[in-house]
């Protein structure tokens, strides 16, 4: 796991509150039922923050965020550098 995303995993937690979970790169956080559709905008904020990209949020789909591992690989696909 890259540094990036055990920081994406350690900001999930803190969203989640559930200090009992552990969640690593490939828990699945969308089809799992963690995360809500309201805390997707808020992830892919963060995504950005991250891989210093943007990304069209209309390239998204919650498949594409289901993972943190998936995640950083949708950023790679569709992420353009910050200007």
């Amino acid at each position: 796991m890259t540094a990036e995303e055990q920081q994406m995993v350690e900001y999930i937690m803190e969203m989640l509150r559930k200090p009992s979970l552990q969640i690593d790169e490939n828990t699945r956080l969308v089809s799992g039922g963690l995360i809500d559709s309201m805390s997707l905008v808020e992830l892919l904020g963060k995504l950005e923050d991250l891989t210093h990209t943007r990304i069209p949020p209309g390239k998204v789909q919650p498949k594409d965020m289901d993972t943190v591992a998936l995640m950083f690989a949708t950023a790679r696909r569709v992420g353009r550098p910050r200007n």
